[in-house]
């Protein structure tokens, strides 16, 4: 009997065995390799309230165009199977997947010692004080979150150069006075979202401030992605050709600057010599105000002369001092000189006024007689030179057009002093040869000693005497002319002299506006060329259009598609008051009565 069960064993054996070694040859020919066309990596971190890592795993997807065995990498203290309950195997870094054609997720749990790519510092401060986040829960006051971040030296530095940064948290709408340094705050609901970005390759210091009730916190999120965003340079020669413009248009005003400080050269040299010929003129005209009174008194004293010698004339001829008369040719030829030598002083202050009020009035024709506007004037002030230049500029015009509308108004007194001074003076010199011609015939007469001439002697300076006396008068009236006009022209004088100060004044500013211009103009003269290099540096630098990424986790994954870093810390939470509450009590029921009798 028992033979009979062998043999119907072996006669199993015999049948089943093909088909077993043909299901094994079947299961190894399975295990064929499978085909990974890409990868994505999201890394999720988290960190305590300072800003200290906690916890850091990686979701890996794989893009499985092909079934079968697919390898990856990465140094995980364990991995977990998202995707299905197939079991995934792990011998040092290389992970081995049974994946199907798909999309295949797992999980990747790195060590206790891992790190990020940036080193991230949280404080806080309650009332400007430093303080633990975990005692800040319920405060009430004043509170400063600071958060830096800064390149971790031991990681790859290609995350940090190439990845931007998104903060953001949120706050209680109930918190008042949100700042945000450099923050983007909008409301979300009840909340307040700030937003902060940091650009790769740069640390920064951000700062959040508010003033809290009963505080409690959310924590901050970091989100960390490549920084892809192309930057657009087809606008960018439109800007160069601006530049090209603007570098033009400083070497215009470079022009324009050198020809206004020329013209204010020219203005200066022009102030100047209206100055030292309102100088001599002012001179000129106080000499003869000065000599008004010298003229007054020899005038007076011919006066009186001529009214005694006519006066003694008068009298009977039988009683005249014929001693006294044969003094009196000689009395009129001194007197003669004397007007001669007035009429000559004349002659020459009227030369030297003549002198002087042409220089004055070729400088004062020189003062440009356009008007310059109000609203040419802020145009200029808008054009971008140099305000205090400008106002020296103004000033300076503005004291050139008062002194010219001045000498405008007094062109008249000034033109009538000359005809005045040769009217007089010939007053003068005629009446100087009249006097000599009667003393040079009174001389004659008394060599004769012809009495009965005296009578027509007489007439004659009796008319003289009465006609001068006249001429004493106009001479009068005109020496107080000339003293209003030398105190008028000493004002006009005190204007011309500031005038050709500011002049000089505003010399030495366009000077100075000039060699400002000339600066501007070398330093702007490549500014296309300038422009145009810092465009690409900026290009180069924040244009990551063609950053290849690279895994995180190992540099064996070579068709990586994608890596990005997700980064929240705890929150600040105030801790939940527990009330113990009473365990109701059972009311027993038959059973347990009866068993307690034996207890």
């Amino acid at each position: 009997m028992r033979k009979k069960q062998v043999s119907i064993a072996a006669l199993a054996l015999m049948i089943f065995l093909p088909s077993i070694l043909s299901y094994a040859a079947v299961s190894e020919a399975e295990k064929i390799e499978g085909k990974l066309t890409s990868k994505d990596e999201v890394v999720y971190a988290t960190l305590k309230a300072d800003g200290e890592l906690d916890n850091v795993y990686v979701v890996n997807t794989l893009d499985v165009a092909k079934a079968g065995e697919i390898l990856d990498y990465g140094v995980y203290s364990s991995v977990k199977n998202l995707t299905d309950l197939s079991e995934i195997s792990q011998e040092g870094q290389t992970i081995g997947i049974d994946a199907p054609e798909g999309k295949f997720y797992y999980q990747g749990n790195l060590n206790d010692d891992s790190e990020l790519p940036w080193d991230i510092d949280i404080s806080y401060r309650l009332n400007g004080e430093p303080v633990d986040p975990l005692d800040l829960a319920g405060k009430t006051g004043h509170v400063e979150i600071g958060i830096q971040t800064v390149a971790n030296e031991n990681i790859d530095a290609v995350f940090y150069e190439n990845y931007l940064l998104q903060v953001s948290l949120m706050l209680p709408n109930k918190y008042s006075n949100i700042e945000a340094n450099g923050g983007m705050i909008a409301n979300a609901g009840k909340n307040k979202q700030i937003t902060f970005t940091v650009m790769p390759a740069q640390d920064e210091r951000l700062s959040v401030e508010a003033d809290a009730e009963d505080f409690e916190f959310n924590g901050i999120e970091i989100a960390a992605v490549p920084s892809t965003l192309p930057i657009d340079t087809s606008e960018m020669g439109n800007m160069t050709d601006d530049m090209s413009a603007l570098s033009n248009a400083i070497k215009e005003l470079k022009n324009g600057a050198a020809d206004l400080k020329k013209g204010a050269a020219q203005l200066n040299d022009g102030a100047a010599s209206l100055r030292e010929g309102s100088q001599n003129y002012k001179d000129g005209i106080n000499q003869v105000n000065g000599s008004s009174t010298q003229v007054v008194n020899a005038s007076r004293s011919i006066g009186e002369a001529l009214e005694r010698i006519s006066g003694s004339l008068s009298g009977n001829s039988a009683d005249m001092d014929l001693m006294s008369l044969s003094e009196l040719p000689n009395a009129l030829t001194q007197l003669a000189n004397g007007l001669t030598e007035t009429a000559d002083g004349l002659s020459a202050l009227r030369e030297n006024y003549t002198a002087a009020y042409r220089v004055l009035d070729g400088a004062m024709n020189e003062i440009p007689a356009q008007q310059i506007t109000e609203e040419e004037i802020s145009e200029l002030y808008k054009s971008g030179a140099d305000s205090n230049v400008l106002d020296k500029l103004v000033e300076s015009y503005s004291a050139a057009q008062k002194v010219k509308g001045t000498y405008s108004n007094v062109k008249k007194a000034f033109d009538a002093v000359e005809p005045s001074l040769t009217q007089i003076s010939d007053s003068v010199r005629g009446m100087s040869g009249t006097l000599t011609s009667i003393a040079n015939e009174l001389s004659e007469s008394m060599k004769e000693m012809d009495v009965s001439a005296l009578g027509e002697l007489q007439k004659g300076l009796t008319s003289l005497s009465s006609n001068y006396s006249q001429f004493h008068s106009g001479l009068v009236s005109y020496t107080e002319g000339v003293g209003q006009l030398s105190s008028s022209y000493n004002k006009l004088h005190s204007g011309i002299t500031e005038l050709s100060g500011g002049t000089s004044e505003l010399e030495k500013g366009l000077g100075e506006l000039q060699n400002g211009t000339d600066k501007l103009h070398e330093e702007t003269k490549d500014l296309p060329a300038q422009m145009q290099k810092k465009i690409n540096e900026m290009v180069q630098e924040y244009d990551k259009s063609d950053f290849k990424p690279v895994s995180f986790v190992s540099s064996k994954n070579e068709t990586v598609s994608s890596v990005q870093f997700v980064i929240k810390t705890e929150s600040i939470e105030k801790e939940e008051q527990v009330t113990k509450k009473e365990k109701p009590v059972k009311e027993k029921g038959f059973w347990d009565l009866l068993l307690d009798l034996f207890r």
